[in-house]
């Protein structure tokens, strides 16, 4: 039998905040053996200034990053898709893999329209739970 090398897949609808920071929290915690994709159903053009702020404080720079159309090979290739919340599940390719692939939603406010002080609870609140997931995936 052959394992499929682990690949989490972060997903919302515009991948312009919230997604974006999970990927970046995953490259910073996770093992580097693990692939680290983020996508949206609907990707906006940019990535939200406030957030690529939030991101330098901690010392993360996203300035380079660019939103990314979710794709049903994104789907296929991946072992985790990560929810962050934002009715994506709805919308997205993922029940074809449903029963190949683990599915979470983390349920997390979208930062749209947000200030920088709520933009870093929700940064927060997702590095908290990337870490949470590197220790379940360490577990395993």
């Amino acid at each position: 039998m052959v394992t499929k090398k682990l690949s989490i897949l972060f997903v919302c609808v515009g991948n312009a905040s919230r997604s974006q920071m999970a990927e970046a929290f995953a490259h910073k915690y996770l093992p580097r053996n693990i692939k680290i994709v983020s996508a949206g159903t609907k990707p906006a053009s940019t990535i939200s200034s406030d957030t690529i702020k939030a991101m330098a404080e901690v010392g993360i720079d996203m300035s380079k990053q660019k939103p990314k159309l979710l794709t049903i090979e994104m789907v296929n290739d991946a072992t985790h898709f990560i929810s962050m919340g934002c009715g994506v599940m709805e919308s997205c390719p993922f029940p074809i893999a449903k029963d190949k692939i683990e599915i979470e939603d983390w349920d997390l406010e979208d930062t749209k329209g947000k200030d920088i002080a709520a933009i870093r609870k929700i940064r927060d609140l997702i590095e908290q739970k990337i870490k949470d997931l590197a220790k379940k995936l360490t577990i395993k």
